[in-house]
Parts: structure tokens; sequence; C-alpha cells
């Protein structure tokens, strides 16, 4: 009976550093993954910018509406705390409490580069590429929890570097200068998810907009949602 007592409070207490994993990549109308969704318990999502900054947070909003524009949230009710004006100017005034998960965030002494940005939530640890990385990805997460960033370099055609290439173990391909320029820069490829798009050659309303390829992917345990403007 004491064993059974101790694994379930020991369950308990794992379950937020469990359930707090990324969730979802937002890729815009030119191939910008400029958003990323950290699930930080089973229904709270934060929404965090490729290069560590809070954007908001609160609960997944299912409706069909909200399919078609990702990442607005419905207000969450639970407790939130802040860190108050005393704290270091890197984090004062920033959310430090979502529910039970402790959000923390790099300062000055980290690096200046780094200073304000997300460092941890909950249990998972945030990394990012530094000034001696190269120039189109440099400031971008590097890691969010146990997943890994990598970038196209600049040394990659120009439609595409800086561009997210890989997400953990999912693979992301764009178009690139040598194609129709109605689509250059767009997602060609999500894992084994093939994109295509109305040329300059179809009809001017047309142009450049989605032909083929689900709006959203899941891949990975992650799920990829492309915007459409």
């Amino acid at each position: 009976m004491k064993r059974l007592t101790f694994f379930i409070f020991f369950s308990l207490l794992l379950l937020p550093a469990i359930s707090q994993r990324l969730a979802m990549v937002t890729i815009d109308n030119r191939g910008n993954a400029d958003m990323i969704s950290f699930l930080i318990d089973e229904t709270v999502l934060l929404n965090i910018t490729k290069d560590g900054y809070i954007k908001d947070w609160g609960i997944e909003n299912t409706t069909i509406r909200n399919n078609i524009y990702p990442g607005r949230l419905d207000k969450y009710m639970g407790k939130e705390e802040f860190y108050p004006p005393s704290e270091n100017e890197a984090y004062r005034g920033k959310v430090k409490y979502i529910g039970r998960t402790l959000i923390s965030y790099y300062t000055a002494s980290d690096g200046e580069a780094l200073k304000g940005k997300v460092k941890t939530v909950g249990n998972s640890f945030f990394n990012y590429y530094t000034d001696y990385d190269d120039a189109a990805f440099k400031g971008n997460l590097k890691t969010a929890g146990s997943t890994n960033f990598t970038y196209y370099s600049s040394f990659d055609n120009q439609s595409y570097k800086g561009k997210i290439k890989a997400v953990g173990g999912v693979t992301l391909q764009y178009y690139g200068t040598i194609d129709d320029k109605a689509f250059q820069g767009k997602i060609k490829n999500i894992d084994r998810n093939t994109y295509t798009y109305y040329s300059s050659y179809d009809r001017r309303e047309y142009q450049g907009m989605r032909k083929t390829g689900s709006q959203s992917v899941a891949s990975g345990g992650i799920k990829f949602f492309i915007m459409n403007f």
C-alpha cells in the first residue's frame, strides 16, 4: 500500500514535466516559422517567437474558424504570477507562473544577446544560436526542451536562407529562386508531405495560393500549420 501511495505521489510530481513539450510550429505565407507553441499542461499553450520571446498564452481554441487562424487562444483562467518590479530588469513584469509551470529568463550576465529570452519552461530548457553562429539564424532557438532546431545557412538559396530546416527529426524544404516567382520561398515539403501552388501564369487572384497539401500536418509528434494570407 505504501509503495502504491509513493508511486501515485511521484507520478503527480512528474506530470507537469511530462506534459511540457513542443506542440505546434506555425509557418506563414512565405515559409517563415515565426511562432512555436509549447504545451505546458494538457490544455494550455504558450506561444513563443522563434527568437525566444513570449507572445501570449491560453487555452487552445479548436473551433473551425481558429483552424484557419491558429495561435488565437482563449484566455487562461487559472493561476498567473508575474515577476515584480524589484526583480532583474531582464524579466521584471514578465510572467513567472502559468498554473504550476515556472518560467525563467536569461539575464545580461548570460550574454547581452540572450537577455530577456525564455530560459526554462518548467523542466524544459531553451537554448539559442549565438553571435558566433551563422548570421542567418543567430539568436534563434536551437533547442526547446528535447526538440532541436536547425536552419538553412547564409550560403543556401536566397529564398530560404535562415528558415527552419528541421524540427527534431522532421525536415522542411522550400521553393527556391529558380522556381516560379509566385511561390518562391514557400514551403515545399514537410517530411513526406508535399505542397504545390498556383503559378504566375494562373489567374491573378489565385497566384501563390496553395494548390495541394494539407493546411496542417502532424509529424514527429509536432503539428505544423501553414498560414494562408
